[in-house]
């Protein structure tokens, strides 16, 4: 008997094929992962398992017995609970108000504090997931706040537990914290499904895996049969290279920009602490931490978002006035940015993909007669890009919101590329995109560097950072607390001292 069992499943949006006649078989007590490119429809299939979604045909059976889920609640009284991606927590509030929230303990028709966090603490024991019940949630890392989402599902007695691409901002320490409590939740009989597109992960975790393909699933396999390049084979459909082709630059590597001494105040803190950095021609500089160290104010700061409050910042060996350092300047001054949220500063996902390639720049004569738009030479441009950096359409004329994650990615690297800029800030370039993509990402960003361009790459994902830098800086608590050559670092180093334990083993020491 299947935990779950989903035969036939087809969603239809409009004009898009979300998922079409997909089976998905999920043993009783196993990991199983869903993989497949960005609008392969894994996310689709799952949130209809949850509940978020009604299939347009098709059958559902957990435990045996055909159900109907019309919503989260349904699924909940099913044993099915979701871990999304960007998690349902109440930020003021304790784990334990958060884990209990809709199924309070009563004392007396009241709220019974005491008890709930008595319950989480025993709940947190049994499962390995060690957490402050009482601390408030907005003072916990991401990787705990993940732990605390776990709790919330164990809590309503989940025996199906799906997480949405858990591991998109976790430490390498977090994740083989998180993997280690998944082992110990299966151990106990429960059954997990992880969306994710990380080969690495699924390999290390997961017993089955289901590769799904424009809505299609491709196969189901054991991970026991598989390796890194098959599974990137059967995602894509087609072999992809691991591989990045990194050759030394000739030349003098001259410092193109640079911060001094560089502070940024925010509620009351340093978010930024004195930071200096040089930023180099014909090089890759990368920035590791785990965020809210300060990695978006560095971005802010050099890409005009965000005032310093002390310190300067460098353009060509001349420092900035304090009223040149405007967004608008820094790009009319040949600072390239790709934003680390593409859906809050990346593009307006209303607009067409030719009026988001040109955005930004949309003022330069090429593109503008006295403030008017020239329509054919936007277009014209657009097209080139578009088809240059590989965006998937039908047309310029779509809205860059109807493109996959990919798509829109790679309109604003085509954006940011065209404009032949001197500094390159890039930031989480390949979040949330799928392999096949990140394979053409990577490829442009070394282009750039092989042509001289100065590249500050800030990264959550450690491989890509190890990869593709020359250098690496550790950021911590606001601070450069590292910095040496990329080949000088592993995860399990760069791991430490993004958490800020290498630190203080060293002052113990």
């Amino acid at each position: 008997m299947y935990a779950v069992e989903m035969r036939g499943i087809t969603k239809q949006f409009k004009n898009v094929l979300a998922n079409s006649n997909v089976d998905l078989l999920v043993q009783r007590g196993e990991i199983h992962s869903l993989l497949g490119e960005n609008g392969a429809g894994k996310s689709t299939l799952m949130n209809i398992l949850y509940g978020m979604y009604a299939p347009t045909s098709g059958e559902i059976s957990v435990q045996g017995k055909p159900v109907k889920i019309e919503n989260p609640l349904k699924a909940i009284e099913l044993g099915i609970a979701m871990v999304h991606q960007h998690f349902m927590l109440i930020e003021p509030m304790t784990v334990a108000e958060n884990v209990v929230l809709g199924y309070e303990p009563k004392k007396r028709g009241c709220f019974d504090f005491k008890k709930a966090v008595s319950d989480v603490e025993a709940l947190a024991k049994e499962y390995g997931l060690y957490v402050d019940a009482r601390e408030k949630v907005e003072n916990l890392s991401v990787g705990t706040k993940q732990r605390v989402e776990i709790l919330k599902a164990l809590y309503r007695k989940a025996e199906i537990l799906i997480l949405d691409e858990p591991t998109a901002v976790l430490t390498p320490q977090e994740v083989t914290d998180l993997f280690k409590v998944l082992r110990r939740l299966k151990e106990s009989g429960k059954t997990i499904l992880i969306i994710t597109h990380k080969l690495k992960e699924t390999l290390a975790l997961a017993d089955t895996v289901t590769i799904l393909r424009k809505g299609q699933v491709i196969t189901s396999v054991s991970t026991k049969d598989v390796d890194e390049s098959k599974l990137a084979e059967l995602m894509v459909g087609r072999i992809v290279s691991f591989q990045a082709e990194k050759n030394e630059v000739p030349g003098e590597h001259k410092v193109v920009m640079a911060l001094r001494g560089a502070t940024v105040v925010k509620e009351k803190r340093n978010a930024l602490d004195g930071v200096s950095l040089e930023i180099r021609s014909g090089e890759i500089l990368g920035i590791a931490g785990v965020e809210g160290n300060g990695q978006t104010e560095l971005i802010d700061a050099l890409t005009g978002l965000q005032r310093l409050h002390s310190g300067s910042i460098e353009l060509e060996g001349k420092a900035l006035h304090t009223a040149r350092i405007t967004p608008r300047a820094m790009l009319e001054a040949g600072v390239g940015h790709i934003p680390e949220d593409r859906g809050k500063r990346g593009f307006v996902g209303s607009f067409t993909i030719a009026e988001n390639i040109v955005l930004g720049y949309h003022r330069k004569r090429e593109f503008s007669n006295h403030g008017l738009i020239r329509l054919k030479e936007r277009d014209a441009f657009a097209q080139k890009v578009a088809e240059q950096y590989d965006v998937r359409m039908d047309s310029i004329r779509d809205t860059v919101g109807s493109l996959s994650g990919g798509n829109q990615q790679k309109v604003i690297i085509g954006r940011v590329f065209a404009q032949d800029p001197k500094v390159i800030i890039a930031a989480q370039p390949t979040r949330g995109v799928d392999i096949g993509a990140i394979e053409y990402i990577h490829a442009q960003i070394l282009k750039m560097r092989d042509a001289g361009k100065a590249i500050l790459l800030i990264s959550a994902d450690l491989e890509e950072l190890t990869k593709l830098s020359d250098e690496i800086a550790v950021l911590y608590a606001g601070r450069i607390v590292d910095k040496r050559p990329a080949k000088d670092y592993d995860e399990k180093t760069l791991g430490a001292l993004m958490t800020g334990h290498a630190a203080a083993e060293e002052k113990e020491a």
